[in-house]
């Protein structure tokens, strides 16, 4: 079993066509998972819907509260690339070796909302990558997959990179 923890971000914006904004509704994760013919057993929770540049030390907290308290070995973390790493690094902190548990972050540069979203590719990578991995905290972004201190988003080419 796989505890999916939604915290918002790109992965689940939606558009508003009059004012051009972007905002938060409900996650589209169930869908993806349906859409991408998903046959893995999954727990999912909607732990907060917000932008992560909006991303308080208490909304991070209470992430890692949450993977602290899950029975589940195996962690799946949506969350906005902004500050993706930040988060890691909480979760890095607070849980040594990450209690046992492979915790994997992942999120999109495009809302899925907009069909020509990364995102249902990053959720189909982090899913086998949460599974394969020994225990450890990592980031999923574009196919590939980092450890959490090793990695950075590069804002000009919309990619994660390797430090």
């Amino acid at each position: 079993m796989i505890r999916i923890f939604v915290t918002g971000g790109t992965f689940d914006k939606e558009y508003n066509e009059l004012t051009g904004s972007l905002f938060f509704k409900d996650t589209h994760l169930q869908e993806m998972l349906r859409l991408g013919r998903s046959r893995v057993d999954v727990v999912v929770d909607t732990l907060m819907m917000i932008d992560s540049l909006e991303m308080t030390g208490a909304d991070r907290a209470a992430i890692v509260a949450r993977c602290r308290d899950a029975v589940e070995t195996r962690i799946l973390i949506t969350h906005g690339t902004d500050t993706m790493v930040e988060t890691a690094a909480a979760l890095a902190a607070a849980l040594p070796s990450a209690s046992g548990k492979t915790i994997v972050l992942t999120g999109a540069m495009v809302p899925y909302a907009f069909g020509s979203s990364d995102g249902l590719f990053n959720l189909g990578s982090a899913l086998s990558f949460v599974q394969a991995l020994p225990p450890g905290i990592y980031i999923a972004m574009n196919g590939r997959c980092f450890n959490w201190d090793r990695v950075r988003k590069n804002r000009t080419t919309g990619t994660f990179e390797d430090i």
